[in-house]
């Protein structure tokens, strides 16, 4: 017991040097976190440079919310939460685009076996990066961060059949993207 009221009890210094805007704490927060939120920003980003961008831009956000951060709760969940909503920020004000009508999307799905689970993390990757802004944040969101269309229409300010349509027309492009890459590396 003495163990756990030792740990909150460092994590409440810690945050309060946070909130002091103390240097040592603010870098220690970035490179405890830096290689997983990095992770969250790689999937919604078009490149590395972007991705850096977004996860620069959520720390700078991290920092100046540290006071809404409620001690006893996952520090993690609190700074993934900031980093994919600022990876949805950055999409939004980067570009708005809408979609075709899903009817058309699903006459090009396609029945082809999954292929995703014979590539690497970071193959998977650099085809889900390859994916047009629109396809890679409804992809994410509902894939990976597990919103419903509903979320996704309301947070990024699209219908809700945008949002499935994109999601279709994404896993279909990334079907096509990973056969590609199959066929590219087996010749």
């Amino acid at each position: 017991m003495d163990f756990v009221l030792s740990i909150e009890h460092e994590e409440r210094d810690f945050i309060a040097a946070c909130i002091r805007e103390e240097n040592w704490a603010q870098k220690q927060l970035y490179m405890d976190h830096y290689g997983s939120m990095m992770g969250v920003c790689l999937r919604y980003a078009g490149d590395s440079d972007e991705a850096l961008d977004i996860l620069h831009e959520g720390f700078i956000k991290v920092f100046r919310n540290i006071r809404k951060y409620k001690a006893g709760t996952s520090l993690s969940a609190w700074i993934r939460r900031i980093m994919i909503n600022t990876a949805i920020d950055y999409y939004r004000k980067k570009s708005r685009r809408r979609t075709d009508d899903i009817e058309q999307a699903y006459d090009l799905s396609s029945d082809v076996p999954d292929a995703v689970s014979q590539f690497s993390e970071k193959e998977i990757l650099g085809c889900i990066q390859m994916l047009s802004p629109a396809y890679r944040t409804v992809f994410n969101m509902y894939v990976i961060e597990g919103y419903a269309h509903k979320e996704i229409a309301e947070k990024l300010d699209i219908s809700e059949s945008t949002s499935r349509s994109n999601l279709v027309k994404a896993r279909i492009k990334l079907k096509a993207l990973i056969q590609y890459n199959r066929e590219k590396n087996a010749g």
